[in-house]
């Protein structure tokens, strides 16, 4: 195992030791700070307490795959704090945060030193003093009576006191703008009440005054805008970090953001650097152990030398992701987040090993299913938000996971391949409806109904996402033509009427508008309905009989909306679970 002293030791930034640099650093760029803070944050907070606390949890790699776990314990022994840095002086009146100030020590024109230098230095050491716990005052001011509290050199020193500290760190530039700690203490506002409404407006789930559409949407919302920053509806301290970030860069700052939880032991980064983007850019980085059937990037890991703990399997991973804009017309709605890149760090270089597929797997995924479904799978899931099962040793527990797994890679598998979902779906059903298993069902009716409509939702939502496909004149990937359009439509709505029986309304919705989009094309209208017949070709005469079939498809779908919600048809969207 690699020591927590050594880590990143060898990354070009002149190391002494663990806590001390063996000359002064100049880091006047975001990126610069970020590659020196990843340095010190993953030594003391990822695998400084990995290497002290026996039965460390690692992070598991599903973690990081969205959609994002809710946290069900909390580990106070670890470490946890938020730190944002402005490539900018600060302007202490008129920031838009609260924060204690420190004071970077002043050097004259020719090199000399200030004259109230001790002043400024006691000055910060109060500040610092003054906002640790009691028990760790004094150990404090005697270690650093003489140092320089605000240069980032003594930021790796300072790091033990940091981690028992409330609130946030703040870095900034001093006036030969370079970084330095220009604050401490800082509290991030976070007007989520303001923010959730609007944000739902904009996306169309909320309207002004309309209480009952707020209530049936609200969690949606929330769920999807604390996603779009990395998190699930989880802590204050991660909910403000992630709600200021957002603020920050709508205000076009350029910034460092980075936060960790005592529960998801991950240090999650937003960077923002003046570049015309959307969102700021999100990463996460944790310590994962790598499934032992992933032998190729086992082998891979190992050969580089890129293990922390080699015989545990453990690395350092860093996940990059893209955002999504919300869209209402697409199946995935509630999709607003993807992994765009996954990493791991050389635990002595900092060096990126690209090109490994170590959190999203579909053959792992394939494997861990086929586990659950047997009653091997051996492990931890939070069931619906309130619930810690442990282990498949009963058909209970392995319907609980069954659902959860359903439920996190929902969005995943309405988009993969037929072969993929074909060997998903033999799996599932032989588990489902295998007679023998019927008793046992029975005595568990509502759990196992639940199972089923997650599954019979995302079959559905497959063949949605297909036709959405169609409206676009896609097919399997590729352009196809008017006539292809037609045909392949008609066929797959032929065959989704008949399974209407598992009645979604979004997705109904969802049906009903590609429909329609596909009926009022104008090219359609213009080159083979606006035309006299005896002016249509073979195909163009197919054509427009399948226009026909389509809307007559169309009418029956609207009628069994009508008959299923009723005169609120066009109102109510009960959205699944998420």
């Amino acid at each position: 195992m690699i020591k927590w002293q050594e880590v990143f030791s060898k990354d070009g930034l002149p190391w002494r030791n663990a806590m001390t640099l063996s000359e002064p650093v100049a880091v006047r760029d975001l990126l610069e700070l970020k590659r020196f803070l990843d340095a010190v944050h993953i030594r003391f907070c990822l695998v400084k307490p990995y290497q002290e606390n026996k039965n460390y949890p690692l992070v598991e790699a599903r973690e990081l795959l969205p959609s994002f776990d809710n946290d069900m314990f909390e580990y106070k022994n670890l470490p946890g704090f938020a730190l944002v840095a402005f490539p900018r002086q600060l302007d202490y009146f008129s920031e838009i945060f609260q924060f204690d100030k420190l004071h970077p020590v002043i050097t004259e024109g020719d090199g000399a030193c200030c004259p109230l230098e001790h002043q400024v230095i006691e000055q910060n050491l109060q500040t610092l003093s003054s906002r640790l716990p009691r028990v760790l005052q004094e150990a404090f001011r005697q270690e650093f009576r003489y140092t320089d509290t605000a240069l980032l050199d003594n930021y790796p020193a300072l790091m033990p006191y940091l981690l028992n500290m409330d609130r946030a760190q703040v870095l900034a530039w001093d006036a030969d703008r370079l970084f330095h700690l220009a604050g401490v203490f800082a509290s991030f506002p976070s007007d989520i009440d303001s923010e959730l409404k609007r944000f739902g407006i904009r996306i169309g789930k909320f309207v002004y005054g309309d209480s009952e559409l707020y209530e049936r949407n609200r969690m949606f919302v929330y769920q999807y805008l604390m996603e779009l920053y990395g998190f699930p509806v989880v802590s204050e301290r991660r909910t403000s970090s992630a709600l200021f970030a957002r603020k920050l860069h709508k205000m076009g700052e350029r910034f460092l953001l980075r936060v960790i939880g005592q529960t998801d032991r991950t240090l999650t980064t937003y960077t923002s650097t003046g570049e015309n983007r959307r969102y700021p850019l999100l990463e996460k980085i944790a310590l994962v152990a790598v499934d032992a059937d992933q032998e190729e990037a086992l082998k891979r890991i190992g050969d580089d030398g890129f293990f922390l703990d080699k015989p545990r399997r453990v690395v350092i991973i860093r996940i990059l992701y893209r955002q999504h804009r919300f869209d209402s017309s697409n199946v995935r709605q509630d999709r607003a987040l993807s992994v765009a890149g996954q990493e791991v760090l050389h635990p002595l270089t900092g060096e990126a090993l690209r090109g490994l597929n170590i959190i999203k797997d579909a053959s792992n995924m394939f494997l861990r299913l086929n586990d659950i479904v047997r009653g091997e799978f051996t492990g931890r899931i939070i069931y619906k938000r309130t619930e810690v099962v442990e282990n498949t040793d009963t058909d209970e527990k392995r319907l609980k996971f069954l659902y959860t797994w359903l439920t996190k890679h929902q969005r995943r598998m309405i988009s993969y391949s037929d072969e993929f979902f074909s060997n998903v779906s033999k799996v599932v059903s032989g588990y489902l409806y295998a007679p023998e298993n019927s008793d046992i069902f029975d005595s568990m009716r509502e759990l196992y109904q639940e199972v089923r409509t997650r599954f019979s939702y995302i079959q559905q939502a497959r063949r949605v996402r297909i036709l959405e496909d169609l409206c676009q004149r896609v097919f399997k990937g590729a352009r196809i033509t008017y006539r292809q359009m037609m045909r392949e439509a008609v066929d797959l709505l032929n065959d989704l009427k008949f399974e209407i029986v598992n009645f979604f309304p979004a997705l109904v919705d969802d049906v009903i508008e590609c429909m329609e989009k596909i009926l009022q094309n104008r090219y359609l209208r213009r080159n083979y309905l606006d035309v006299p017949e005896e002016g249509l070709t073979k195909a163009g005469m197919e054509i427009r009989k399948n226009y026909g079939r389509l809307v007559s498809l169309l009418d029956g779908f609207k009628a069994v909306r009508k008959a299923r919600l009723g005169p609120e048809a066009k109102t109510l969207k009960e959205a699944m679970p998420v």
